[in-house]
């Protein structure tokens, strides 16, 4: 009997024929409301969504067939996640659908700059011909900095070089080798803004890269230089981006993405000539859209017909007793690998997770994956799944080792990471207690207890009194609340470490008066 499909948002015609030609019977009803859609769900096996379909615990209660579920798209924001994985149904997106759609708009956004289009445009609509006003400049031979080397990044670098001009790159988890075998060099972040004629951003949103491009790093990129962000809201001060144009230090910027979307009818960018932007279009093209249909058609009928897993965002595959051995310790894992992307050494080449205890005898390789997916999506603009983690570190020059130890450490399971780079490395290993309770308990040579959620702060410092008492009082005065505390110290009282969990991230500043305190080696805030 042929598997069902039910296909609740638009897709291609192509992507149907693709599930009919597979040999799978499909309905297509779009549009239906979640009483509706609960109402038939259990009678399929798969379900192929965009974003309008709201995939909730509800809905996945009556899916009692259910066996997987394909998002048309990157994100799978209108999908329950942790109700899909504790049901045994797996998620799938399609990522790399957009890449080309994407980098092809950062290209046009460079040329529009270089050559005052859309300025040229709207002086011809006006009745002008204003020739000298819009003289530009050629691309070839300039230099292009790209902030991350992912997969838009990379089809933007083959294009730039196609034109002739010369490429450098700003990506710490790509390694010299790899980045050289793209045809560009790799460079650190001071030395592209400053070499750079055209900069591209091509990074997700995280706690390192908000507003990654401030006034300091405008200041000193060249003068007349050209900034493109088709990548994420909230990467570029834009309050600071406008004084840069308006000062005239920069020759023009772009942005498909803003911090508020839409901006606001004041937004001081938009009253700018030189300032070029669209409304977050960078995957809305017919290709793209009708790609990322197909692409997920094909994954739904390789998963139904042959068992192949392809872009999985969850755990897919493993019978019921394995993931319910090492269901608990999959979101530590995931901590473990964010905690140790922020922890980590300029040029990651190797993460090795280690296994330890009871939990050695289960399969390694899932606890691995998510643990390496955690770790890398910190530093990529698009997103990574446990399944193309190891790939995606394979292609960046990171080798993945996987250790499995009988040896419980003085606790039952443990589960420890270590990264390895240029820099040095970094080191971190957790537990967790009974079923759910996840705690950290080892960062570099500490030993701890801590809570790895929310927004943490990390404070190094000599053992010496009142560091602690210093570092409440900072905190308190700048309205930073401490909702936890771990402490520990070095066998030899030579350094001790604080790990504090607090409600709200500490603005810049507040780190910088906590570095100043006395005995204070090093101080950092992350979010887990």
């Amino acid at each position: 009997m042929a598997a069902r499909v039910l296909v609740s948002d638009d897709l291609s015609p192509e992507a149907v024929a693709v599930l009919k030609q597979a040999g799978l019977e499909v309905d297509v009803k779009v549009g239906l409301k979640p009483d509706a859609l609960e109402a038939i769900i259990g009678d399929y096996d798969a379900l192929a969504v965009r974003s309008a379909t709201k995939v909730t615990a509800k809905l996945l209660e009556k899916a009692s067939r259910l066996r997987v579920i394909g998002r048309a798209g990157v994100g799978v924001d209108n999908v329950d996640l942790d109700a899909a994985t504790r049901r045994g149904v797996v998620v799938m997106n399609t990522p790399g659908g957009s890449s080309v759609t994407v980098a092809e708009l950062a290209l046009a956004m460079i040329l529009a700059l270089s050559r005052h289009v859309p300025a040229a445009t709207a002086s011809v609509k006006a009745g002008k011909w204003e020739k000298k006003r819009f003289q530009g400049h050629e691309l070839a031979g300039k230099t292009l900095g790209v902030v991350g080397i992912g997969n838009i990044g990379s089809v933007l670098v083959d294009r730039a070089l196609a034109m002739k001009m010369r490429v450098v790159a700003y990506d710490p988890f790509i390694s010299a080798e790899a980045a050289a075998k793209l045809g560009v060099e790799r460079v650190e972040l001071d030395a592209l803004w400053a070499q750079a004629d055209v900069v591209s951003l091509h990074v997700p949103l995280t706690e390192q890269t908000r507003n990654l491009v401030d006034a300091k790093v405008l200041a000193r990129m060249k003068k007349g230089a050209l900034l493109v962000n088709c990548a994420r809201g909230g990467i570029v001060d834009e309050r600071a981006l406008a004084d840069a144009l308006a000062s005239g230090h920069l020759g023009g910027a772009a942005l498909d993405v803003f911090e508020q979307e839409p901006p606001p009818a004041d937004h001081p960018l938009l009253g700018l000539d030189g300032f070029v932007a669209t409304p977050h279009i960078g995957a809305s093209t017919e290709e793209a859209q009708s790609a990322v249909a197909v692409a997920v058609a094909e994954q739904l009928a390789a998963y139904l017909n042959h068992g192949v897993v392809k872009n999985a965002v969850n755990v897919p595959g493993l019978p019921r007793e394995i993931m319910d051995q090492i269901a608990p310790f999959l979101p530590l894992c995931e901590k473990l690998g964010s905690l140790a992307a922020q922890l980590a050494p300029q040029g990651p080449s190797e993460v090795t997770v280690e296994v330890a205890g009871e939990l050695a005898a289960a399969p390694i390789r899932p606890l691995a994956a998510r643990t390496l997916a955690a770790f890398l999506r910190h530093h990529l603009e698009t997103p990574v799944n446990d399944v193309s983690a190891p790939a995606v570190a394979k292609e960046r020059g990171i080798a993945v080792r996987e250790v499995r130890s009988a040896e419980p450490h003085d606790y039952a399971s443990l589960v420890t990471v270590t990264v390895r780079g240029q820099g040095g490395e970094a080191h971190v290993a957790g537990t967790v207690y009974g079923k759910r309770e996840a705690r950290l308990v080892r960062v570099d040579g500490f030993r701890l207890e801590a809570v790895p959620e929310g927004h943490v702060i990390l404070c190094e410092n000599d053992d010496a009194p009142g560091v602690v008492g210093n570092l409440g009082t900072a905190l308190g005065a700048a309205g930073v609340n401490i909702a936890r505390i771990s402490l520990s110290r070095l066998d030899d009282h030579s350094r001790a470490f604080a790990f504090l969990n607090v409600d709200s991230a500490p603005a810049p500043g507040v780190l910088e008066q906590v570095r100043r305190l006395p005995h204070v080696r090093t101080v950092r805030s992350i979010h887990l």
